[in-house]
């Protein structure tokens, strides 16, 4: 079972981000006294469109396949789900917490949920 980035889902993260971006670069601006305010609005937008521009390849890239009782990720990470401490969705994406503490992301899902649901039905028993 292999776990996709949805590039929808990263094109509509990235706009959540931009609006944001934009909100308060204006604020600062007008916290600053600047007198042209708007222009925190267009260095917002433009920061976060060359961001997801740039990365867009990259991130869309990042499979995770569940083999064997592991969920495997970019570079190599290698996570055996009976060291999964926690399952949790952050947003777009699905955050993995294990025993020992390290955290790894699942980033831009459709449906941070079913993954979830995918990973914890894959689970070993008595680990949910």
């Amino acid at each position: 079972m292999t776990f996709t980035p949805d590039r929808a889902t990263y094109i509509r993260t990235h706009w959540i981000m931009a609006a944001i971006a934009m909100a308060l670069g204006m604020a600062i601006l007008w916290a600053l006294g600047n007198a042209h305010v708007w222009t925190g609005a267009i260095g917002g937008l433009a920061a976060v469109a060359l961001r997801g521009w740039y990365l867009m390849d990259e991130e869309l890239g990042h499979a995770w396949r569940l083999e064997d009782g592991v969920l495997a990720g970019p570079g190599e990470r290698r996570v055996p789900l009976d060291q999964v401490e926690k399952i949790r969705a952050i947003g777009a994406a699905v955050q993995i917490v294990t025993k020992s503490g390290d955290k790894h992301l699942i980033k831009f899902q459709a449906d941070p949920q079913a993954t979830i649901a995918r990973i914890e039905a894959a689970r070993p028993r008595g680990q949910e």
